[in-house]
């Protein structure tokens, strides 16, 4: 991985002034560089055509062609290209449809500039990201799901236990924060360690784990009983 190759961003949003706003972010970011931007998914295949960026930021409410929709079909003539969802809406539904169409990020419009600066270096170098309140959400909804077969079954709650033969005590730790949908730095700050450490803590946990993301390491983790969810 080339940690000095420039990110080329095509930014596709309806509202202006928050266009301009993620434009003023990204400039101040020496690896980014917003090649060109639109107001309407209309336009997303022709400037992804023209420009070929390596990851587009696709807002999900637009007139005429939605973000979901723009995404589908924007995949279907260039498989390749990486599309971050922005999006004011944390439902469960909405991130699942937007996933399902092949976005590999979901960031909800009240992110902070560390979260959208991360998000698209992450899913830049192939891996996937989604707002920690998302994260939350849809750990919750599994949740409900688990509980509800586990009662239809034995009647008894998941299990809870660390994966003390996988993981340190440490990284059990982080693991859990991040199954309760904390970012890097709320697991920093209530650890009190550095958001640098955390990163290698979640670094290593992939690895262990053989997972690609963090979210997965989520619900890898609840399948398996290893976080405490309540």
């Amino acid at each position: 991985m080339n940690t000095d190759k420039i990110i080329s961003i095509v930014l596709i949003d309806d509202h202006k002034l928050f266009r301009e706003g993620v434009k003023r972010v990204l400039e101040f970011e020496p690896r980014f560089n917003v090649v060109a931007e639109g107001s309407d998914g209309d336009v997303a295949s022709t400037l992804v055509k023209e420009y070929n960026p390596d990851v587009v930021l696709m807002d999900i409410n637009m007139p005429n062609t939605n973000g979901v929709e723009a995404t589908k079909e924007l995949l279907e003539h260039f498989p390749d290209t990486k599309v971050i969802i922005l999006s004011i809406h944390d439902d469960e539904s909405y991130v699942t449809h937007a996933l399902k169409t092949g976005a590999q990020g979901y960031l909800l419009k009240e992110m902070d500039t560390d979260s959208l600066i991360e998000a698209i270096k992450v899913v830049n170098d192939g891996g996937s990201y989604l707002h920690p309140k998302v994260t939350h959400n849809l750990v919750e909804e599994y949740r409900r799901l688990a509980l509800e077969n586990s009662s239809v079954g034995s009647g008894n709650a998941l299990e809870y236990r660390k994966p003390l033969h996988l993981l340190t005590k440490r990284e059990c730790q982080v693991l859990q924060l991040l199954a309760e949908g904390k970012s890097n730095r709320a697991v920093a700050e209530t650890l009190y360690i550095s958001e640098k450490t955390v990163k290698n803590h979640v670094s290593n946990i992939l690895q262990k784990m053989n997972v690609n993301d963090r979210t997965q390491a989520v619900v890898t983790a609840i399948r398996n009983g290893w976080v405490e969810v309540v």
